[in-house]
């Protein structure tokens, strides 16, 4: 995909008319060329066809570049339904890697891992237990399907018994949630993740120097291969509800706007992705996806870094109950917003729907 403006990729037979009054305020377009005007030109005739809008199709998807997110708990044939998102589950070890397998058969290559534990406390510590309810999946999945790419979300809400993001200290204006503290956890979960054999690490906690602390744990317990995919900028968001009943971690006070950006602010999101790429990230991310694109685009044609689009719980979600309620076609649209994340400059594209797409991919 292309971003350069000075191209739009059209014939040069005309040059921009140099009378102001005829120049479009398209910055792109001013700085171009435009085509044979029509007759000459018609752009339908590249549209008549099947085959030939195949030909000429700018972007594409394919199943390859798909992630799909899983829940796991504890206990044995469990299968809990989320009842903000139909087809989505909290699943235990043997069904969750039931689940994975259904989905790289259909083509998906990777699963981004989310664990609910059954005990919560202040220090997070199921985050970084051996035994962790993600350390037993991670391992169960490397050996029932060792082809399958495993990322692991590393955060420590869903294991702290107060739903934030970080140590919390309170105090008599309030709590706070610590920053240097919290890292330290953040880089022994990381770190026992990628002990139990996960591929790739994702931090989504958004507390700042975490991506330098996570590197330099894996670096120094010998995982220097291991990648970090970063939720860089991750917007606090309102998109999100469906999957704080997913994942089990609402807070129990205040917010996560003191951690998580600011939904008005697209420099200080380029400003948050350069930090990350500087500490080591491999890989960064935009979530949530559409209603960011625009980030999703400036972090694409400023950094080149593989940058990865979050479809959120809630952009599932909507598609469902508009589907479920026969206003849209769950195909086409669950396709068409994919396709404008890959337009934007999205390379990794993470969503609840990934193995639905996958097979609707494959049949055409």
């Amino acid at each position: 995909m292309n971003f350069d403006s000075s191209s739009t990729g059209l014939p040069r037979s005309r040059k921009l008319a140099r009378d102001p009054s005829q120049q479009s305020n398209n910055p792109i377009i001013q700085q171009s060329t435009l085509p044979a005007p029509f007759p000459v030109y018609r752009p339908r005739r590249l549209r008549q066809t099947p085959l030939l809008r195949q030909l000429v199709r700018e972007t594409q998807l394919d199943a390859g570049r798909l992630v799909l997110p899983l829940f796991a708990r504890g206990g044995h044939k469990v299968r809990r339904p989320i009842g903000a998102m139909p087809g989505v589950f909290q699943l235990s070890p043997d069904e969750l890697v039931r689940e994975a397998t259904k989905a790289f058969e259909a083509g998906v290559p990777a699963v981004l891992l989310f664990g609910i534990p059954d005990k919560k406390d202040i220090r997070a510590s199921g985050a970084y237990a051996s035994n962790g309810i993600v350390q037993k999946v991670v391992r169960l999945l490397k050996k029932e399907l060792p082809e399958l790419l495993v990322i692991t979300d590393v955060c420590l809400c869903e294991y702290m018994e107060h739903g934030h993001c970080g140590i919390v200290e309170r105090g008599r204006q309030g709590a706070r949630i610590l920053n240097d503290p919290t890292l330290k956890l953040l880089a022994r979960t990381a770190a026992s993740h990628a002990e139990a054999g996960a591929d790739i690490v994702a931090p989504s906690d958004m507390m700042d120097g975490r991506v330098r602390a996570i590197r330099q744990g894996l670096d120094a317990n010998g995982f220097e291969d291991v990648p970090i995919m970063s939720y860089a900028a991750k917007f606090a968001s309102g998109f999100y509800g469906p999957f704080r009943e997913a994942a089990e971690s609402t807070p129990q006070f205040g917010d996560r706007r003191s951690y998580q950006m600011d939904a008005a602010n697209a420099n200080e999101a380029m400003r948050e992705v350069a930090m990350d790429i500087q500490e080591g990230a491999d890989m960064v991310m935009v979530k949530p996806a559409l209603a960011y694109l625009d980030i999703i685009y400036r972090v694409k044609t400023q950094f080149g870094y593989p940058t990865a689009a979050y479809a959120v719980s809630a952009e599932y979600s909507m598609i469902k109950a508009a589907a479920a309620n026969g206003w849209i076609d769950e195909r086409a649209v669950t396709l068409e917003s994919l396709l404008a994340m890959r337009r934007a400059g999205a390379d990794i594209l993470i969503t609840y729907a990934a193995r639905e797409v996958a097979g609707w991919l494959r049949r055409g």
